[in-house]
């Protein structure tokens, strides 16, 4: 098929490297625009660009797609289909309706579950044993279109939203290929979805990083993988704030006071509400991530010592 395509992250580049592999005609690539980043807060390309850039594939970067003049470029190419995943921006019904058979969205959960930013954060943070993978028909709504194709994948009791996310791309890049290859038979029999089970996954904020060490040791442990990469969690020990990249929950010690450490060997373990947390992966500021026991010879950490 002649194909728009339109994403930003490494999420997005599995799937466009997927669609070029299958042999679609892919005449135009949006993505966001080049970003500073890193130490010299240099112009860095997206990982959509980059890959669109190495195959000789156009490429339009708007910062908003609201005007006539900024959809101009979409309007003249024709195109049989857009296909969306982590673009970044919101598309009026106008650039919707440009293609002759619509524009599909790759989204990242299991529609209606887990609409909106963050998606694979959330499922992990609120313990889903599944997540997936849902091709839909896009309309102006957040997440709101008909359902195409729906693909699960099951959570590890260890996956982080760096592992999971991984797997999802995979996921997600079999998906769009095999969707196109049966649209036409999909989009007749496209599925509404359904009003009940919605759950919207806000975006995750730098401020949701501290741990709460009053809360079940079994939900500080969700979180803890949820937030791996971004934007990993932390505890405060005296004047230091320690990034916690890996933990378990495990049995604690009655009475404890949350927060509290209870022993210091190949993990750190940490009272909490209910429970405790085997810390097994830890990172100083400006540090390496280090195994506990590395962590631990590199500091003052000990019994009895309350992080906040």
């Amino acid at each position: 098929m002649k194909l728009i395509y339109a994403g930003t992250p490494d999420f997005s580049a599995a799937a466009l490297q997927a669609l070029i592999d299958a042999g679609h005609e892919i005449v135009l690539v949006l993505t966001q625009p080049d970003r500073p980043a890193g130490r010299g807060m240099k112009l860095l390309a997206s990982p959509v660009k980059q890959l669109a850039e190495r195959h000789g594939i156009p490429v339009y970067q708007p910062e908003k797609l609201r005007s006539a003049e900024q959809q101009a470029p979409l309007a003249a190419l024709a195109a049989d289909v857009m296909v969306v995943a982590a673009y970044g921006l919101i598309l009026p019904q106008a650039v919707l309706d440009m293609p002759r058979l619509g524009c599909l969205n790759i989204h990242a959960s299991l529609l209606p579950r887990w609409r909106g930013a963050a998606p694979i954060q959330r499922a992990i943070q609120l313990g889903d044993e599944e997540t997936g993978i849902t091709i839909m028909q896009m309309d102006a709504g957040l997440d709101t279109g008909a359902m195409l194709s729906r693909h699960i994948v099951p959570i590890a009791a260890d996956d982080t939203s760096r592992s999971l996310h991984d797997k999802l791309a995979l996921a997600g890049a079999g998906a769009i290929v095999a969707a196109l290859a049966d649209l036409p038979t999909l989009q007749a029999g496209a599925t509404p979805q359904p009003a009940e089970g919605v759950n919207y996954a806000e975006k995750i904020r730098k401020d949701e990083a501290a741990i709460d060490w009053s809360m079940p040791a079994r939900d500080i442990a969700r979180r803890i993988r949820a937030f791996d990469p971004f934007p990993g969690c932390t505890a405060r020990h005296g004047d230091e704030l320690i990034k916690c990249w890996a933990g378990v929950a495990v049995d604690g010690q009655a009475g404890a006071k949350p927060g509290s450490v209870l022993a210091v060997d190949d993990g750190v373990l940490v009272a909490t509400g209910q429970g405790a947390v085997r810390l097994s992966e830890l990172q100083r500021p400006g540090g390496k991530r280090l195994a506990a026991r590395e962590f631990l010879a590199g500091g003052k950490l000990a019994v009895g010592d309350v992080l906040k």
